[in-house]
């Protein structure tokens, strides 16, 4: 048997760079907004905790979206995503924004169906969270001196419609504090992609529809489901 052809690494563009940012890893945080922790059942300042999608899972830019096979419940989440340049174990929060190389807006898609089937089993949530195409993210805007990653609007819209609404500072748990949390778990490097959570009204997505995922200060996130 020959051996197989490997699969090019994916990456996402970066504002204002000829050579696009290499993924290594995509982490993402849940339940981080007070308000969607609640709208899920959840409630108070837990640790946070996370899963992870495979780094094909990324949709440069946004576009066309098939909607996926074996839900009939798509769910919508827009996110702030850090992207890291440098990596380590157990890096304090105090030192955790020298770790980040740009920030962009994203959209984490859920099989909300799926995963509520495998909350009630106890089972991984890998086939609701981890499917083809589930992380639709923009280009990369490189973190400069004095931009907030804590603070700022941050929403979606569906068909022209705002369904998500909140600030950044509404999150549970900072930016900084959710990497030094996750390197006490696992050794970080560059390439790596963290969702940081999605605030209240998410809600499903149909074929045709348009959402477009906004953060202050960072390019627009369009998607369509086709």
């Amino acid at each position: 048997m020959e051996m197989p052809e490997a699969i090019a690494t994916a990456s996402l563009p970066v504002i204002g760079a000829e050579t696009p940012f290499p993924i290594r890893r995509i982490f993402c945080v849940g339940q981080n907004y007070a308000d969607h922790a609640r709208e899920m059942g959840g409630d108070g300042r837990d640790p946070p905790f996370f899963f992870t999608k495979p780094a094909d899972a990324i949709v440069a830019g946004g576009g066309a979206i098939s909607y996926p096979p074996r839900t009939a419940d798509f769910h919508y989440e827009a996110e702030l995503v850090v992207a890291l340049g440098r990596g380590g174990a157990d890096i304090a929060a105090a030192e955790a924004r020298d770790h980040i190389f740009a920030v962009a807006a994203g959209i984490d898609l859920t099989r909300r169906d799926l995963q509520a089937e495998a909350k009630r089993a106890g089972r991984p949530w890998d086939m609701a969270k981890a499917f083809d195409r589930s992380a639709p993210c923009a280009p990369l805007t490189p973190l400069t001196d004095g931009m907030p990653l804590d603070a700022g609007a941050i929403s979606l819209e569906v068909n022209g419609t705002v369904r998500q609404q909140a600030d950044l500072g509404d999150m549970i748990w900072s930016v900084a504090e959710i990497i030094a949390e996750l390197s006490g778990y696992v050794t970080l490097a560059p390439g790596d992609l963290i969702f940081t959570g999605t605030p209240a009204g998410v809600g499903a997505l149909s074929r045709g529809d348009k959402a477009v995922a906004r953060i202050e200060g960072l390019p627009e996130l369009a998607i369509e489901i086709v």
